[in-house]
This record gives structure tokens, sequence and C-alpha cells, in this order.
């Protein structure tokens, strides 16, 4: 009854339009599918060079751009690259106590990026990562608190521009088609 139900739920995932967003299914003229995929777009977003970023939280957040975007490592003749930037960090106090001293901060990240191909701009946009962390009695524990959330708000952004990356390079080969070479 369980194998029954989970091929109902990939039919209905199959029928709502649902396609795979690093990876296009390849036509071969057949009724049916062959089981081969162009990765065309996972071989475009291998050839982004990713700029330095400042500071420690620049660091992160490009480390793990490098580990989404190049897995197999740094592009030798990259035809993109990609330049982000950290606008802004904003930390809020939150969850005041009597004596007025706060236990929790909010932090916001805002990140800018944009993605260059042959001096031209090809993408451009900004993200956004909110992450919150308790203030200890202990000191340590709130700065080991705070490095945390930093490392975690890099791999949201890291994630959000992979992903917009990827659609972009989806919605690219969408309109030039399936055949076009980039």
């Amino acid at each position: 009854m369980r194998n029954v139900g989970v091929a109902v739920l990939l039919l209905l995932l199959g029928a709502c339009g649902f396609e795979p967003l690093y990876v296009q299914r390849k036509s071969s003229g057949l009724w049916y599918f062959d089981g081969t995929f162009d990765t065309s777009i996972s071989s475009q977003m291998a050839q982004i060079k990713i700029d330095p970023i400042a500071n420690r939280f620049g660091q992160q957040l490009r480390n793990s751009l490098l580990d989404l975007i190049t897995p197999q490592g740094a592009p030798k003749n990259p035809k993109y690259h990609l330049s982000v930037s950290l606008r802004s960090r904003n930390v809020v106090q939150q969850a005041m106590r009597d004596d007025i001293t706060a236990t929790s901060e909010r932090v916001s990240y805002v990140v800018d990026y944009s993605l260059w191909q042959n001096n031209e701009e090809c993408l451009k946009g900004d993200s956004v990562a909110y992450v919150s962390y308790d203030i200890m009695a202990n000191p340590y524990s709130t700065t080991m608190a705070q490095k945390k959330t930093e490392a975690d708000a890099a791999k949201i952004i890291a994630n959000d521009i992979a992903l917009r990356l990827g659609a972009y390079f989806h919605s690219q080969m969408k309109e030039k088609g399936p055949n076009h070479a980039f």
C-alpha cells in the first residue's frame, strides 16, 4: 500500500510541471524518456570565477559559494565572474530582561551580487539572511554562538545566490532552446 502511495505522489509531482533546475531532459524524439539529461546548466555554473570578498564573513560566504558553484575547483578559463559584497550587517537586541539587558540578538546580513560575462552585467541582485543567537552568562558561549550564526548566515546567502544563478542559467536555456550551447 505504501508503494502505491509513493507512486501516486510521483505521478502527481510529474503532472504539476516540476522539472529539475540544474539539469534538463534531453529529447530523443522517442515517446518515452530514455534517462539522459543535459547538464549544461551545471557546466555553465562551473565556469564562474568568484571574486574575493572582504572580511571574515566574506571568506565564509565565498567558501560556501565555491562549494556550491564550483565543486570541481576553480575554472582555468572562466566565462563568468561573480562579484559579491556585504551591504549591511544590522544587530537588533531582543527579549529584554527587567534590568534592560538583552537575552538574544537578531542579526541581518544584506549582500549585493552581480554576475558578469565579457564586462557585461548578466544578473544583479541582493540576498538577505536573518539569524539570531542567545546572549548567555558565559561570554565564551555567546562568542561561539555569534560565530555559528555568522557561518549559518553565510551558508544561507550562498544557497540563495547559487539557486538564483541556477534559475538564471535555466531561463537562458529555456529562452535559447535546449539545443543551444551557451
